[in-house]
Parts: C-alpha cells; sequence; structure tokens
C-alpha cells in the first residue's frame, strides 16, 4: 500500500501545489496540516469528517481568541491567560463526538495563529472582520476543507492503484 499511497499522495500533492501557487488564494500548508490530519485520523470517510468538522472548529475558536487579542491588545500575561483559556474550552468541548478529536482541533487553531502572527496586517479586527483573504476565518478553513478533499481523493486512488496491482495479469487468449 505504501507504493500506491506514494504515487497517489506524490501526483495529487502536486497537483494541490500547483492549484494553490497558481491562484494564489489558498494557503498550501493549510491544506497539507489537513491532508495529514485526514490521515492521522484514519484515511477513511469517518476521517474526512472528523477532519473538516475538527480543523474548523479549530480556526474558529482560533480566531475568536485573535479577534479577542488583536482588539484588547492585553501584553503578552492576560494573552496567554486568553489563549490558555480558548484552548481549555475546545479541549472541554471534546466531550461531544463531532469535536472529540482534539488533535485535529488542534491543527487548526495552530494553523489560524500561524496565519495570523506571520501576517501582521491580518491580526487586526479590521482584517478578522473583512470579506477579503487576510481574514483567517475565511481563508484558513477554505485551504483547509480543500486539502482534506485532497487528502479523501488521494486515498481513495491509492486504493485503487493497490487493487490494479493487487490483480492478477490476465491471458491475452
Amino acid at each position: 500500500m505504501i507504493i500506491s499511497l506514494a504515487l497517489s499522495v506524490g501526483v495529487l500533492g502536486g497537483l494541490c501545489t500547483w492549484l494553490f501557487l497558481s491562484t494564489q488564494a489558498f494557503l498550501i500548508w493549510a491544506a497539507f496540516i489537513a491532508w495529514a490530519c485526514f490521515f492521522h485520523s484514519g484515511g477513511n470517510a469517518a476521517a474526512f469528517r472528523t477532519t473538516i468538522v475538527s480543523n474548523v472548529f479549530g480556526v474558529a475558536v482560533a480566531w475568536a481568541t485573535g479577534l479577542v487579542l488583536a482588539t484588547l491588545a492585553p501584553g503578552p500575561v492576560v494573552g496567554a491567560v486568553i489563549v490558555g483559556l480558548s484552548i481549555a474550552l475546545y479541549i472541554l468541548v471534546a466531550y461531544i463526538p463531532a469535536f472529540s478529536s482534539i488533535p485535529a482541533v488542534t491543527y487548526g487553531y495552530a494553523a489560524t495563529f500561524a496565519f495570523l502572527t506571520q501576517n501582521p496586517d491580518a491580526f487586526t479586527p479590521a482584517a478578522m472582520l473583512s470579506l477579503s483573504g487576510r481574514n483567517a476565518l475565511l481563508l484558513v478553513p477554505f485551504s483547509m476543507v480543500l486539502g482534506a478533499c485532497f487528502a479523501y481523493a488521494s486515498a481513495l486512488c491509492a486504493a485503487r492503484i493497490q487493487q490494479a496491482l493487487a490483480q492478477p495479469e490476465r491471458s491475452p487468449v
């Protein structure tokens, strides 16, 4: 299965990279985080749902936390307390089955803060409330959902390749 997966993920990973870099509208690294999350979560239909729901929930929690931080500008100590409370909240929400994958939620949360902290012009209330590509609540989950779609497609393709490789050769007669 490793060869099939290498072929499938390699081809689709290249296609995903070309698409993202050609359009410059998406975050390739966020897509690859979701791709890894899909396989980390089991690499099947249930993992696809878990990846999307949990990644997007993590993005939403991080975005809300970031908006509070950008609005209040609380300083390092109070900021750390706010972030700590938001993390405790999303872990407690794991009691709800749809959000029970704490690592998948964390991937979305971390990807959002990666975007915000690496793009200071995005870490402002104006940007975070806009309908633009500077809004992490729009850009990060969209990139992650596309990554999860590519991941699911790569799993399906790998299964087909594996099935084709396992077929015995047929005689032309």
